[in-house]
C-alpha cells in the first residue's frame, strides 16, 4: 500500500516541486503535452540543470504550475493552440518579428499604421536642425559657390 506521501498529484513536503508526470495531472495536462510547451518555450524557464537525459527529470515548483495553468488559460480562452501563443509571445520579445508582423497587418489593412513616435520625432526634429545648421561648403560644383 503506498503512503500519502507518493501520491505524485500532491504538492512535494513543504511546497517542494513535483516531477513532469504530477505538474501535468495538477494543471490537468499530460506530461507529453508540457513537454511539447516546453519545446514551444511556454514553460517557465527552470533554475536546476537537466539530469539525465535533457529535462526529463525537471521538477516544477508552484509558482511554474500557476503559470502553466495562466497559459492553459489563455489558449482556451482565446481558442488558440499552444504553437499561436508561442508565437505571439516570439513577436511581443523581438522587435524583429514585432515590425515585420505589424507591417503584414497594415497591408491587409487588419491594423493601422504605426503612428511616429515621439522619440523617433525629436530624433527626425534633431536631423532636420543639425542639417540647417550645417555651413554649407564652399567651391566649385557645390551650393554657396561661385557656379551654385
Amino acid at each position: 500500500m503506498a503512503a500519502l506521501d507518493d501520491d505524485p498529484t500532491a504538492p512535494g513536503p513543504h511546497g517542494a516541486p513535483v516531477p513532469i508526470s504530477a505538474a501535468a495531472e495538477r494543471v490537468g495536462s499530460t506530461a507529453r503535452m508540457l513537454r511539447y510547451r516546453e519545446g514551444l518555450g511556454l514553460l517557465p524557464r527552470t533554475q536546476e540543470q537537466p539530469t539525465g537525459r535533457g529535462h526529463r527529470h525537471r521538477r516544477f515548483t508552484e509558482d511554474d504550475l500557476r503559470t502553466i495553468a495562466g497559459g492553459l488559460e489563455l489558449e482556451r480562452e482565446f481558442d488558440i493552440p499552444p504553437a499561436a501563443l508561442a508565437f505571439a509571445l516570439r513577436v511581443l520579445a523581438e522587435p524583429e518579428v514585432l515590425a515585420r508582423v505589424r507591417a503584414h497587418g497594415e497591408r491587409l489593412g487588419r491594423l493601422a499604421a504605426a503612428p511616429t513616435r515621439a522619440l523617433d520625432f525629436e530624433k527626425e526634429k534633431a536631423m532636420r536642425l543639425l542639417h540647417a545648421r550645417r555651413p554649407a561648403p564652399h567651391g566649385p560644383g557645390t551650393r554657396g559657390g561661385p557656379s551654385g
